[in-house]
């Protein structure tokens, strides 16, 4: 018995591949682009930055991919059950011969009349120069104090809290409790902002340098009081800088624009708002390993100098010995030419005398006369001749004395040598039990050293 052919008469034979690449072309021509609004299920993101997941209501669900290149684009983290809204390419995937959506874009379920909104809002703003980077305010490197406004029940309260404490713990932090979440969030908002600027202002005014304006994440409706005109308006009036730490860090709102910095995160902002204890402490001991390598160099050239004027110096011995024999060489000239210009003067007056015994009684008047005037003026230039040679020795014999160590001695200070005579000058040449000898104004003592203390003072330069 033959088999019953149960083939539609003429229709043609497909093979699987054949069949699911038709479909593919015939959902392509009919359908694509396609825009579908679901619920994520099952969301999974490969090692190769390719998503996978479905998109369902409850009349059923399509598989869905989002390639890398896409995916890099989103500006939020998809999760199992959000309402999103996608638009692609429907396909299938021959593999499996499976129904599949490949996603090019996706955003949050309800956020593209707000997202329009928000780029109006934002478009109008930036034109009344509210986003001018002219008007951003750098932060203070030390603030005194800080204000956080914010709902207390949140929990980006506590991560400030947290991260301050961890960083700044001797910081003072005040609270403006606000909303930031609902139809009245904004108003709340401009209110403890005002509350702190009355604060900064009034006549008692507080140490604060810097507002936090902090809420976590979440959609974009739940971020909607911060994409409010007259809040954007109440921050630009802020006497000091502005720091905004809402939602997460693909998350943006106008506050994040008009305000002086945006972080990512509550915690970031936290982090932003003050150098930790740590790193002020590392710049301080840092500052101080500097001062105290510059003092020490300066202290070394100062000493290289003080060595080099010693060197030049020279011992107080040496410089009396030459200053000694420098006036006895005076003296010596000056006694020798004394006695020469005397000498001299003598044999010109015995010359002269010899004359007048010879001259005739007739002329014995006239040479007396000259004879006179001549021992006049003789008398005058010996004493010329002695005056500047005896104010010179007076001069050079009171230098003398005055380098004399004697004189040093009788104004009560002592010649301290050890037992060979040797003068010390420094305390680095002593040490305790040590025997020296002290010379004083009127005899000698022989002394024993007990403790030996450099004084710090002596290597300073002195005032000029």
């Amino acid at each position: 018995m033959s088999r019953l052919d149960l083939r539609p008469a003429g229709a043609p034979v497909w093979t699987v591949g054949l069949l699911c690449r038709a479909v593919g072309e015939a959902l392509d021509t009919r359908f694509n682009p396609v825009r579908v609004r679901g619920e994520i299920s099952g969301f999974s993101r490969a090692a190769s930055g390719h998503c996978y997941f479905s998109l369902k209501d409850t009349e059923g669900q399509v598989r869905c991919a989002m390639f890398r290149r896409a995916a890099m684009q989103l500006d939020f983290v998809p999760r199992d059950g959000e309402a999103v809204e996608v638009s692609g390419r429907l396909g299938v995937y021959e593999a499996r011969g499976d129904l599949q959506l490949v996603v090019e874009q996706m955003q949050r379920a309800g956020q593209g009349a707000l997202f329009e909104q928000f780029l109006r809002l934002k478009e109008r703003l930036a034109a009344q120069g509210l986003f001018d980077e002219a008007r951003k305010r750098a932060l203070p490197s030390h603030p005194r104090g800080l204000a956080v406004v914010t709902s207390p029940q949140a929990a980006a309260w506590q991560d400030v809290v947290t991260a301050l404490q961890r960083r700044v713990p001797h910081l003072p932090v005040w609270l403006s409790p606000a909303q930031v979440q609902g139809a009245t969030a904004p108003a709340s908002l401009i209110e403890a902002l005002q509350r702190v600027y009355d604060r900064v202002q009034g006549p008692d005014a507080l140490p604060i340098d810097l507002i936090l304006l902090v809420r976590g994440g979440g959609s974009m409706e739940d971020l909607w009081a911060f994409n409010d005109e007259a809040l954007a308006h109440q921050l630009a009036r802020s006497p000091v800088p502005v720091i905004s730490g809402v939602g997460h860090e693909t998350d943006f709102t106008i506050a994040d624009f008009v305000a002086d910095l945006r972080a990512p995160t509550p915690t970031a902002a936290a982090e932003l708002a003050a150098t930790s204890r740590e790193a002020l402490l590392q710049q301080l001991q840092a500052l101080q390993q500097g001062l105290q390598r510059g003092t020490e160099r300066w202290l070394d050239r100062q000493a290289q100098g003080l060595d080099a004027l010693a060197g030049r110096l020279g011992r107080p011995q040496q410089r009396l010995a030459a200053q000694r024999h420098s006036l006895q060489q005076w003296q010596h000239r000056l006694q020798s030419g004394l006695q020469a210009g005397l000498h001299q003067a003598w044999r010109r007056l015995d010359r002269q005398d010899e004359r007048l015994r010879q001259s005739t009684t007739r002329d014995l008047q006239w040479p007396q006369q000259r004879l006179a005037r001549q021992a006049e003026r003789l008398a005058q230039a010996r004493d010329r001749a002695l005056q500047t040679p005896q104010q010179r020795l007076q001069h050079l014999s009171v230098r003398l004395a005055a380098l004399d160590p004697q004189r040093v001695l009788e104004r009560g200070f002592a010649w301290i040598s050890d037992e060979q005579g040797q003068a010390l000058t420094r305390s680095a040449q002593l040490r305790p039990g040590q025997t020296v000898q002290a010379r004083l104004v009127d005899g000698q003592a022989q002394l024993q050293v007990q403790a030996v203390q450099a004084d710090a003072l002596a290597q300073a330069p002195r005032p000029d």
